[in-house]
């Protein structure tokens, strides 16, 4: 299987190699239309849709098959539905931001501003977590020493 594998990637490294050389140049104003540039695309999304399955297949097969981990993601899942709730519970539907917005001619609306202050107190507060988690562990050796 691992000599397929190998086989098959040479085969469309060379046959991208091909197409690559094969690209008119950015001058040509019928560029998006060319056949190598076409076919390029299908290669790339049969590699990202190959890439995608067996991402989802081999970890849904080890979230199965080793104890714990089942319960720890479940666990990761539910951390990962407090933080949201909580972020969504902090942003606010400031409506200055939505008037805002309609005078520079983006229509919006206060559920809009209200998810993206969402999103961001997520990636705000994750990130806060992250730091610390690897702040902790470095003072703990350092002090437990």
């Amino acid at each position: 299987m691992n000599k397929i594998v190998k086989i098959l990637l040479i085969v469309i490294g060379l046959v991208a190699a091909v197409l690559w050389f094969s690209l008119p140049s950015a001058d040509d104003p019928s560029a998006i239309n060319s056949g190598a540039m076409n076919f390029m695309f299908i290669i790339m999304y049969i590699l990202l849709a190959i890439a995608v399955v067996t991402t989802v297949v081999f970890g849904f097969a080890k979230l199965f098959t080793t104890k714990g981990s089942l319960k720890k993601a479940l666990f990761a899942i539910g951390g990962l539905a407090i933080v949201v709730a909580i972020s969504y519970g902090l942003s606010s539907d400031n409506m200055a931001v939505v008037e805002t917005m309609s005078e520079r001619g983006v229509e919006t609306t206060e559920g809009t501003v209200k998810n993206i202050g969402m999103g961001l107190n997520v990636f705000f507060i994750l990130t806060l977590i992250a730091v610390i988690l690897m702040i902790v562990p470095g003072l703990k050796r350092m002090f437990v020493k």
